[in-house]
């Protein structure tokens, strides 16, 4: 009988394993694959020659004759994606295994590129091709094997935002469970007299109710009824609760112009520039400052009747006239006709700026029609239930079975129940704060990604792989709780779940760990450390150990004492109320690093982003204040800064090197070259974007997209310049490197492995010649090395290096960069300035970043403090909180039940103080 070897499990002997489904041995890192993927105590069946039956498997230290074990642990081989170095590792299946690294170490290529890439398109596949054709299709991963992968659904880091019709009701489907509540037990109008009926079963049983009062019997609502997306929508605004109407004041901006000038602008850009003659034959002054018009002539341009006019028209250019009948357009209906044309994006963009959105005014914004706001439940309609924080809807739904009839609680319990089971999980994770009818697209990115959380866990799977990409995002450290709640709940029901995070309460959580690294970049891609918490802990080269072990966080900066801490001046603002922020008195240190904290909701984007940098601004320029902000004090300020998350550039002609202006300098190097010049090159012949140089192929992308019918779209390299968005010719073109730069290197923290991943072999070696295709591939670090004799570029790159950006390729395309990095790398221009004139706001600039990346942000922060500059932090980043010199705390809730400054002080002073939610797991370390 011949031995089975396929589902055996591997026989280690020394550093090798030797496995029978792969052609040769193998070395893993450390023996570090899982026990869980190897099994306790498992033999593999031997030959000990021809004719010779296979042991038994032994299991636990018991003989078994059946079959063995289920998969244990999904097995990837060679995974190459991105910057991973042909990986081989388990991950062990039916646990929380966590996924550390340091930005740009490969993580999210093993979790994202790898398991749910394999796991999504392997189940998509089984679909037919008419299916898989209206689905959105993953490309096969650059790998050798994966084996075991289940089916995969994954939690992206930023999930889409919804559309105009999504609400936080409809994205949680609580709203279903109201609809069908104020459907069945709902009290409802009579049509015929008004009078409201009193509950009863006969909408349940799709009997007519009979009005007590006048005897017409009539049928209550179906939950269809009440969608606001269907039957129940608000004729005038569809079920959208906004109307877009014409912004008069943006038709006519300067009334010092005259309609001759440009006065009217719809009749300059939507309209031909003859209505402003037909205006004229309807009597209205054209020469004349519009302001000097009179009542009736500004009516005829608003709001004058569509009617025929004959005019003499003359071309701007030319002495030619002709004769016209045209029919005048006011200015208002000039721009409700082009509205009612625009075919697409570009159309509406010109719409737009004439337009402003206000609240429906049948509807008053709910949405729902007038038959739909009519049952009530409780005394109130679905409207006003809507209107309620979640919190407060939780409260009113548990009192609703107690208000009805006998023979009607025990279906309201059930349907109130159903609303109760989804509305749980999603008070754990700290969103009982919003309201029902909150617009979707308002909800912040890790308020989405916690509704897609909660729905996850709702839909009690089994046998699923959950790739979560840093689900801690946004989240204050009192919510990380109730995500590690879902993700064990996930697990509990047989589930597998990956996730991707630098939170280390959410690793220190995990069953099993997976470490990425030792590097970003190139240096990359490999599995540094694997196993259970307390063994990667253990682990000597983990870059994540130190911060699993430490309790608390600890304080790398430099204390400023409580007493000098406004020695510098103060930004003084006080606000009235807005949205849920109560009126606020906020007093920020200047020349300092200060940090805004509180749970989501609790209005922190509200005072800095919506007050203190549009009031800083409008200080700044002698404009008014907004509204809602009393006043602000803030002498000698003249800029205000806000380095946000968005992306840089618009396509992936953008890279790293032109944001950060080398690439210029870089082509205008190339061409002072001898061959350059012999060849008659010129620095814009350099450029991948325009010049003569750029590969012909792909256009200066790097990139070409593959139609392959019923399949996924493929982007692949370029097959002509290999990504260097370069042809040929370009290679040929040599500048001369002087000595390589290995001591500055080492001043810089480039390590020997960076250094010879930059082709330089020992760190002195020189580097004799190379292209502008080649500089172009290498990341900031390897680049620094090879350009001291650039002073400008290499004065931009030691700035990207100390940004902590050196492991960024020059070009890498700058819309594919992480929000962190965008922020950085927005901050490269500001870096060396005198700032004392100057605040900078972030909005949570840690997102993405690992532990010893924000010792580098700090860093950064230091420096600009150093110089002057005033620092404001929104931020949940408990090494951040720890680090600043004074802290705001604001809550002490979400919603209604926050907007207020609770504490104000250092983070020592915070952490002591009863009232603060974020002192209650602040705990401040002095660095040894």
């Amino acid at each position: 009988m011949t031995p089975e070897y396929r589902m055996a499990a591997p026989v280690e002997d020394g550093d090798l394993v030797f496995d029978a489904r792969l052609d040769a041995p193998y070395k893993p890192y450390n023996k570090c694959r899982s026990k869980a993927a190897r099994g306790v105590d498992m033999t593999v069946a031997k030959e000990s020659g021809e004719g010779t039956e296979p042991e038994k498997q032994v299991v636990s230290g018991e003989t078994s004759d059946r079959a063995p074990r289920a998969p244990r642990a999904i097995e990837v081989r060679g995974a190459r994606v991105h910057n991973l170095k042909g990986v081989d590792v388990d991950v062990p299946l039916g646990e929380l295994v966590g996924v550390a690294g340091v930005s740009g170490s490969g993580k999210s290529s093993l979790a994202l590129g790898v398991l749910y890439a394999e796991g999504s398109r392997r189940y998509l596949e089984a679909l037919s091709t008419y299916t898989r054709r209206r689905l959105t299709q993953a490309s096969r991963a650059q790998v050798d094997e994966v084996l075991h992968v289940p089916a995969a659904l994954a939690l992206h880091q930023r999930p889409a935002v919804p559309g105009i019709r999504s609400t936080f009701g409809t994205m949680t489907e609580l709203l279903n469970s109201l609809r069908l509540l104020f459907s069945r037990v709902g009290s409802h109008v009579c049509p015929q007299c008004g009078t409201r009926a009193d509950p009863t079963l006969n909408v349940a049983l799709e009997q007519p109710i009979v009005c007590s009062h006048c005897g017409k019997r009539f049928h209550g609502p179906g939950a269809e009824s009440l969608a606001f997306n269907s039957a129940g929508a608000c004729p005038t605004c569809s079920g959208t609760g906004i109307v877009r109407e014409v912004n008069r004041a943006a038709l006519v901006p300067d009334e010092s112009k005259s309609i001759d000038d440009g006065a009217v602008l719809p009749w300059g850009s939507l309209m031909w520039d003859l209505m402003k003659q037909v205006c004229g034959a309807m009597g209205v002054r054209t020469n004349v400052p519009f302001r000097e018009l009179t009542p009736e002539e500004r009516d005829i341009v608003f709001n004058g009747p569509a009617v025929k006019k004959h005019i003499l028209y003359r071309p701007k250019k030319g002495d030619d006239f002709a004769e016209l009948d045209f029919t005048y357009y006011n200015a208002v209906y000039t721009v409700e006709n082009a509205l009612a044309k625009a075919k697409d994006e570009q159309g509406l963009k010109r719409v737009a700026r004439f337009l402003e959105e206000k609240p429906c005014p049948e509807c008053d914004g709910t949405r729902l029609s007038a038959a739909a706001r009519a049952p009530e439940v409780r005394g109130i309609n679905l409207a006003q239930a809507t209107a309620m924080t979640l919190d407060d809807t939780v409260t009113w739904v548990r009192g609703v079975p107690g208000t009805l009839p006998e023979n009607m609680r025990s279906m309201a319990t059930n349907i109130c129940e159903s609303f109760l089971d989804v509305a749980r999980r999603l008070l754990e994770l700290g969103l009982g704060y919003l309201s029902l009818d909150r617009a979707g697209a308002t909800l912040s990115t890790g308020e989405r990604q916690r509704v897609q959380l909660a729905r996850a866990v709702r839909n009690r799977t089994t046998g699923v792989l959950y790739v979560l990409d840093e689900p801690s995002i946004g989240l204050h450290p009192s919510n990380v709780d109730g995500l590690l709640g879902v993700m064990h709940d996930l697990v509990a029901d047989g589930n597998s779940v990956v996730v991707v995070d630098h939170d280390v309460r959410v690793l220190k959580a995990a069953d099993h760990l997976i470490e990425m690294g030792p590097v970003a970049g190139a240096g990359g891609g490999h599995v540094i450390a694997q196993g259970t918490v307390d063994e990667v802990e253990r682990t000597p080269g983990s870059r994540i150990a130190p911060f699993l072990t430490e309790s608390g966080e600890t304080r790398v900066r430099v204390h400023v004492a409580p007493e000098k801490m406004f020695d510098f001046g103060r930004i003084h603002m006080e606000t009235g109320p807005l949205h849920t922020v109560k009126p606020l008195t906020v007093d920020v240190p200047r020349g300092r690093l200060t940090v805004v904290t509180g749970v989501s909701g609790s209005g922190k984007t509200t005072m800095v982003l919506e007050s203190l940098i549009p009031a800083l601004k409008a200080n700044v320029d002698g404009d008014d204040l907004p509204a809602h902000v009393r006043g602000i004090e803030a002498d000698g300020i003249a800029r205000a800064n806000l380095i946000d998350a968005t992306p840089i550039g618009a396509n992936v002609r953008s890279t790293v090197a032109t944001y950060a202006d080398i690439h210029d300098d870089l082509r205008r190097a190339f061409a002072r070259t001898d061959k350059a010049k012999a060849a008659g090159y010129k620095a814009g012949d350099f450029s991948y974007n325009t010049g003569r140089l750029r590969c012909p192929t792909c256009d200066g992308t790097g990139s070409i997209s593959l139609d392959v019918q019923f399949l996924p779209d493929v982007t692949i390299a370029c097959p002509d310049c290999r990504g260097s968005r370069y042809a040929p010719e370009a290679s040929l073109i040599h500048r001369p490197v002087k000595e390589g730069k290995g001591a500055a290197s080492t001043e810089l923290g480039i390590t020997a492995e960076q250094e010879s991943m930059a082709g330089r072999g020992s760190a002195d070696a020189p580097l004799r010649s190379l292209t502008l295709p080649q500089l172009m591939a290498m990341s900031v670090d390897e680049a620094l090395a090879v350009t001291a004799d650039m002073r400008k570029i290499h004065a931009r790159l030691t700035t990207l290096h100390d940004l902590g950006l050196g492991y960024l390729t020059l070009g890498e395309p700058t819309p594919a960069l992480s929000g962190g990095e965008a922020q950085r790398l927005k901050l490269a221009s500001e870096m060396g300035r005198a700032q004392s004139d100057a605040v900078f706001v972030f909005d949570e600039p840690t997102i993405g970043l690992h532990p010893l990346d924000v010792r580098v942000l700090l860093g950064v922060f230091d420096r600009l403090v150093a110089a002057g500059a005033t620092v404001i932090v929104i931020e949940h980043d408990l090494d951040m909180i720890a680090n600043a010199d004074w802290i705001i705390d604001m809550g002490p809730g979400g919603g209604e039940a926050g907007g207020r400054i609770v504490a104000t002080g250092t983070p020592e002073q915070i952490a002591a103080n009863p009232a603060s939610i974020t002192g209650r797991y602040l705990e401040v370390n002095e660095r040894a």
